[in-house]
């Protein structure tokens, strides 16, 4: 008899992990996803930050949250970006895909991007930046289990290998497209950089169905900002690359949700190491831990989120992978100076 309760205890959690992720879809109230590694593909942030360098750079991302929840997300993420010296602009495209409950509900965006930049006075430049994205949601309803479909003793599936009927109706539609847009702004000089961005400023519409559409205003607005400093340690190099420590936050509020994310960066020369603190709304959440190596015109970075949370008996933290690289020639240019040698 426990074996069986236990058997059908982890059928419900199963069940109930997939209603939740069912909802999750239909009210379409979920949050962006928000990489740990933002110094890798800083454009997710803030579209200001297209074209951080002369070189082409390819960047690329992947994120799984929650590992030990049962078909929980894996975010995907493939940018390129380069900034132009001859129209004093940066331009750049990103994939990013977004799989919840192992493809129930899957969110696909490509988007490009485009950044002016101005010189204020002296070192200080200012940066306009904007996103323009299509994007497709999609929900797989052959794997969804509801509670009418539940044996209590087989769970969702028969003996015979086929899933009990359900009352519910399936949507005429499966799919949702739309266009979204974003913008952001940046002042930095070689010592400091402070931004902000505004996402889905067309606050586009992700339903699936029109049921209570006049209560629903559209895509919630995504507001960040985002600000840092490099501080130099001076005759202290390793491999002939530069050390440096770079201190950062980067706030974002979106819907009734809010995200703080506190720490510090640290090249010291060929590798660096990081650690933040971030605040979920009213609650501690996670601290995360980074390392990873810079060798010329590649980096590699590795971040662990640990759940401090509730959640932090039984999700398994956060895992997370970042590569960038330049392309082509990959001498500093002497007249760079800024403070954006993390996000290189």
């Amino acid at each position: 008899m426990q074996k069986y309760d236990e058997r059908l205890n982890k059928k419900f959690r199963y069940i109930i992990f997939f209603l939740v992720i069912t909802i999750w879809a239909g009210l379409v109230k979920a949050q962006d996803p928000v990489f740990s590694q933002f110094y890798i593909d800083p454009i997710q942030v803030n579209p200001a930050f297209t074209g951080n360098t002369y070189n082409p750079k390819v960047s690329l991302s992947y994120r799984m949250q929650w590992p030990l929840i049962p078909f929980a997300y894996n975010t995907y993420s493939a940018s390129y970006d380069q900034y132009f010296e001859s129209v004093e602009s940066g331009f750049g495209v990103n994939v990013l895909a977004d799989n919840a409950g192992n493809g129930i509900y899957v969110h696909n965006k490509v988007a490009l991007f485009y950044a002016y930049r101005a010189r204020l006075k002296g070192d200080t430049y200012l940066k306009i930046g904007i996103e323009a994205a299509g994007v497709q949601n999609r929900i797989d309803w052959d794997k969804l289990i509801f509670f009418d479909q539940l044996d209590p003793e087989f769970g969702g599936i028969s003996p015979g290998g086929t899933p009990y009927p359900t009352s519910e109706v399936q949507p005429d539609q499966l799919f949702k497209n739309y266009i979204d847009a974003s913008v952001g702004m940046l002042l930095y000089n070689p010592k400091f950089y402070l931004g902000t961005s505004l996402k889905h400023v067309n606050t586009p519409s992700e339903n699936f169905t029109n049921i209570n559409s006049g209560l629903y205003s559209g895509l919630p607005l995504r507001v960040s900002l985002q600000a840092g400093a490099q501080i130099k340690i001076n005759n202290y190099n390793i491999g002939g690359e530069e050390t440096f420590i770079s201190p950062n936050i980067l706030y974002v509020k979106q819907g009734s949700s809010t995200q703080l994310n506190v720490g510090a960066y640290s090249n010291l020369g060929v590798f660096f190491l990081g650690a933040w603190y971030r605040h979920a709304n009213e609650n501690p959440d996670a601290v995360i831990f980074s390392t990873g190596i810079t060798q010329g015109a590649l980096k590699i970075g590795y971040s662990y989120d640990l759940t401090v949370s509730k959640l932090s008996s039984n999700s398994g933290g956060s895992h997370e992978i970042g590569i960038s690289f330049l392309i082509g020639e990959t001498k500093k240019r002497s007249d760079i100076n800024d403070c954006f040698q993390l996000f290189r």
